[in-house]
């Protein structure tokens, strides 16, 4: 598969394609969980379907997509398996540090369509200024947690603090401390078995590490500071996308529950009662109460996605205000679709503890994405201090 070709793919293609791989992803969600990352197969066909093109400039073959268009497939796949739809947002994300390079070293990076990337934004390694063979660059070291998806990529990112001569950080002009994304090539990189976990079992998110790494400048961008391709997608704060992608996984959660929850009621007579689940009052009250928390918190990140988009498209730039209700929507969606998850769960009964249940695995995989912090109470403090008009640092927005 070419470059081309890749970037030929509509978003017909994404959503058919993603349609397709579920009902295999479903019966082998066991498999991935016990795996504890992504099969490599699984990886690969996702990579040849487009998936992980979704945020890469058009220029280097990717999609280049609306965000949109992420939320579909993301949570399509999640209905599925939580995380296999976790490692397709991750790989989809970590692309766009592509909007950010020189052309130059984006084609070496993308340039070939099956290129699956992970990596962490958070500033955990610190580097210091480094030449090499008349190269200019830094010296990296550092260990990341949460690095999702990072067994199947062939390039990993890590973020970084830029340390000055008198080891203090160096500050950007928005005034915090100076970071970047450092980009390592996957053998440069050591992995720990660190993914012990309760949920999102299969996303392979383990700590990974490098010592003294020599990173040049060329694959080492700031995602505050410097200026990406001028197009609406990266209009888009980094932040906010990785954001979305959480809420797509959990939405695509919770309607897989409450699909789930329908086929368990007409068939399953709750002991005690003489009445099949589907005809009790309490059915009938919670399924409702699911199905608006999630189709309202759907629709909510959707609403905030286009805003945001029409801006980037008509102005080239979106407001604070944009990226507030981009936050916002994020973490209310996965909150909505937490209980939506929550009622089905409690409404199964004793079936849902089975480890033939999907309602089981949904549970635990919704509950680990609530502990990102990118939806953490701290989105509701910074979006509330917006809202009421109090000064707030938004650089990180």
């Amino acid at each position: 598969m070419t470059a081309t070709q890749t970037a030929t793919k509509t978003s017909a293609d994404l959503l058919a394609a993603a349609e397709g791989f579920a009902p295999e992803i479903a019966a082998r969600a066991a498999e991935i969980e016990a795996n504890r990352f992504l099969p490599q197969d699984i990886a690969t066909r996702f990579a040849e379907a487009g998936f992980y093109r979704l945020c890469i400039p058009a220029d280097y073959g990717g999609l280049e997509s609306h965000p949109g268009e992420l939320v579909k497939v993301v949570e399509r796949i999640a209905q599925a398996d939580g995380s296999a739809a976790w490692c397709v947002f991750i790989g989809a994300t970590s692309g766009l540090v592509a909007a950010f390079l020189e052309a130059s070293e984006a084609k070496r990076i993308f340039g070939d369509p099956l290129t699956i990337t992970a990596g962490v934004f958070a500033p955990r390694g610190k580097a210091v200024r480094a030449s090499e063979k008349g190269v200019e660059g830094y010296r990296v070291t550092g260990r990341w947690q949460w690095g999702s998806g990072s067994r199947n990529a062939q390039w990993i990112s890590g973020g970084c603090m830029i340390l000055g001569d008198d080891g203090k950080p160096e500050m950007a002009a928005e005034g915090i401390p100076q970071n970047r994304m450092m980009i390592f090539e996957a053998d440069q990189v050591h992995l720990h078995d660190t993914w012990d976990v309760s949920g999102l079992c299969g996303t392979g998110s383990t700590d990974f590490e490098v010592t003294d790494l020599f990173v040049p400048a060329s694959r080492a961008v700031s995602l505050v500071s410097d200026k990406p391709l001028p197009r609406p997608l990266y209009c888009f704060p980094t932040f906010g996308l990785l954001g979305i992608g959480i809420a797509a996984v959990s939405l695509g959660l919770a309607r897989g529950a409450i699909d789930g929850l329908v086929d368990l009621a007409g068939g399953k007579t709750p002991q005690g009662s003489s009445k099949p689940l589907a005809l009790r009052a309490k059915a009938h009250l919670d399924v409702s109460e699911a199905e608006a928390l999630t189709r309202s918190g759907r629709a909510y990140l959707m609403e905030a996605i286009d805003a945001a988009w029409d801006a980037a498209t008509r102005n080239g730039e979106i407001t604070v205000a944009h990226r507030r209700d981009l936050r916002l929507a994020t973490t209310h969606a996965v909150r909505s679709a937490t209980k939506a998850v929550d009622l089905m769960y409690t409404l199964a009964g004793g079936s849902s503890v089975y480890r033939s249940s999907a309602l089981q695995r949904q549970f635990r995989d919704v509950h680990v994405a609530t502990q990102h912090m990118m939806v953490s109470d701290a989105t509701y403090e910074l979006t509330g201090r917006l809202l009421l008009g109090v000064p707030t640092n938004t650089a990180m927005l």
